[in-house]
């Protein structure tokens, strides 16, 4: 009945001349779909034009989109995240009255289950499908799960259930084992606090889980010790890793999803005098690759960074410590010279951010692909511009010299503290003073600063003891108001939200190059390169303090003053 109405319809609103209908009928039937689903898969009609046909041809109030003060998380989780999903209805809340918001009107049949449960009839309305699921995702990707609720069944059977079965969505996984519940639990909470890391890790007595929230560190949960063996054998049959080997590090990676939002996690587990330790780290797949202009730049950094970019060939180095942010720069440096004229290539491990456009390659130890052995392949691309991870070894450093040197723009990373110690780095890897000089044309340091919360920083005037390590920046101040961290619940009383980058840019000038060829050491590199204009870590970090983004103390604490 539904689908002759709205084939009435659709040919009465002067969508479709009946010649041009009955083949998609005919199809839709073959397929064995709805003729509603089937025209919006084939795109021969929007969801808006169909939801406003059904309206007026059943009469139904239509919704453009769901207001937030509807939705009421109580009420949603009256009922399953499967049943709501494949349903395609939620029910909302408008001052007391009940209304039941249907993704398509063929679904009114189900508003007898939702009267049952809701103990009333509901007002019915038509709602987009997106904002059904967005609505559906929110709620029960952001209820409070409690693991303490989850540790009274896992303490009986805290290893009996263990599956092999790799989670789809964590919201959606209707597991009943006490023990992946708990482990599904922990997860969904790192995903939806921003966590960076999970930290797992035995003691005596204890199983303590820790967040990574910014940068910093944070208690999340302590769990009665005997859990631990089953926690460590589940994420291990999650990870693909080997869960009879307990003796050796292993590494893994985990693919899921948490109410539509892909993650990957990386594995990796290490023998320690407790047992193994655990530590996860987080990887967003749909992160969106940030521009220039959204890394955190000075203005005379962003332009020193175009202009480098427009170099035909020669080696970009970006250095830092392990999560300083530097993939995240690289990615927004290729975002920008991305283009149909250039050949983009890179080699990671692992690939963090899909940028369309360019190609991409991962190393994979199973079957001895490493750094070298993937970059001499890509140089046979013919590659403009290439991308290498991280160089960690001379080989790898002697192949990025030997392309930058051929004609190739070479992008990568190095741990170093400062700009001018990856020179030092280089030498000390065993690459020749004199090739390096020919072909290094910037290093881009880096740290990530935490950012104050803007509901609750505090504005203060600093004393001269708090800047006394700033020397004569801080004359800068002259007794203006800078912020320092307060605490509320918008920041889980952190003071802080979110991170920054800070940056020091040395671009390699003719002084420079002649103090690489001697192999001076990194304090005279860093002299020269002050004088040529370079602004150091600590200069980037006080312009972020004077403009009430991040405090005196953090900046001291991520350069180490």
């Amino acid at each position: 009945m539904y689908t002759q109405l709205l084939q009435s319809q659709l040919i009465s609103e002067g969508f479709f001349v009946m010649e041009e209908l009955q083949p998609l009928c005919d199809q839709a039937e073959e397929d064995g779909i709805q003729l509603s689903d089937f025209l919006l898969k084939k795109k021969k009609i929007t969801e808006g034009e169909l939801l406003k046909l059904e309206s007026k041809l059943f009469d139904i109030e239509l919704l453009d989109s769901i207001p937030d003060e509807f939705i009421n998380p109580e009420l949603v989780q009256r009922f399953s995240i499967q049943f709501l999903r494949q349903a395609q209805c939620v029910p909302l809340l408008d001052d007391g009255r009940l209304i039941l918001a249907i993704g398509r009107a063929r679904m009114i049949e189900a508003v007898e289950e939702f009267s049952f449960v809701l103990k009333g009839a509901p007002h019915v309305v038509l709602a987009p499908s997106k904002d059904i699921t967005r609505v559906i995702n929110n709620v029960f990707g952001s209820a409070d799960m409690e693991v303490s609720g989850v540790l009274d069944e896992a303490e009986d059977e805290f290893g009996n259930d263990i599956t092999a079965e790799t989670i789809e969505d964590l919201l959606d996984d209707s597991s009943d084992a006490p023990l992946i519940k708990l482990v599904n639990m922990i997860m969904a909470q790192a995903v939806r606090a921003n966590a960076s890391d999970v930290h797992i890790e035995p003691f005596k007595d204890s199983l303590r889980v820790r967040f990574r929230l910014d940068g910093v560190l944070y208690d999340k949960h302590s769990l009665p010790r005997r859990l631990h063996a089953a926690m460590v054998s589940r994420i291990k049959i999650m990870g693909r890793m080997n869960i009879a080997e307990k003796r050796l590090p292993q590494d893994g990676r985990i693919s899921l999803s948490l109410g539509g939002r892909q993650v990957d996690l990386r594995v990796s587990c290490l023998p320690t005098s407790y047992g193994e330790r655990i530590v996860l780290r987080l990887l967003e797949k749909n992160s969106k690759v940030l521009s220039i202009k959204e890394l955190g730049l000075g203005s005379s950094n962003i332009e020193c960074i175009k202009e480098l970019v427009t170099v035909s060939h020669g080696i970009i180095l970006v250095t830092g410590p392990t999560g300083s942010g530097k993939t995240t720069s690289l990615y927004a440096i290729l975002n920008y010279i991305n283009s149909p004229d250039k050949n983009i290539l890179t080699i990671e491990d692992p690939v963090e951010y899909q940028i369309e456009g360019i190609g991409q390659m991962q190393v994979n130890k199973k079957i001895n692909l490493n750094f070298a052995d993937g970059l001499r392949s890509i140089v046979r691309q013919d590659p403009d511009v290439i991308l290498i991870g991280e160089i960690r070894d001379k080989e790898t450093a002697d192949i990025a010299i030997q392309s930058a040197l051929t004609g190739h723009l070479v992008f990568s990373t190095l741990h170093t503290n400062d700009a001018p110690s990856a020179v030092a780095r280089l030498i000390d890897m065993g690459v020749e003073p004199f090739l390096l000089s020919s072909v290094l044309r910037a290093v881009i340091a880096q740290r990530l600063v935490r950012v104050l919360c803007p509901h609750c920083k505090v504005p203060f005037v600093p004393d001269k003891a708090a800047v006394t390590d700033f020397g004569a920046m801080a004359k800068k101040l002259d007794g203006k108001n800078i912020f320092k961290a307060g605490g509320c619940d918008e920041c889980m009383n952190t003071g802080y939200q979110g991170r920054n980058a800070i940056y020091e840019v040395m671009n390699v000038s003719d002084e420079i190059k002649g103090l690489v060829v001697r192999s001076a050491d990194s304090n005279q590199i860093r002299k020269q390169a002050l004088a040529d204009g370079m602004k150091s870590l600590k200069m980037d970090g006080f312009r972020k303090v004077l403009e009430g983004k991040t405090t005196l103390a953090e900046v001291k604490r991520v350069t180490n003053l």
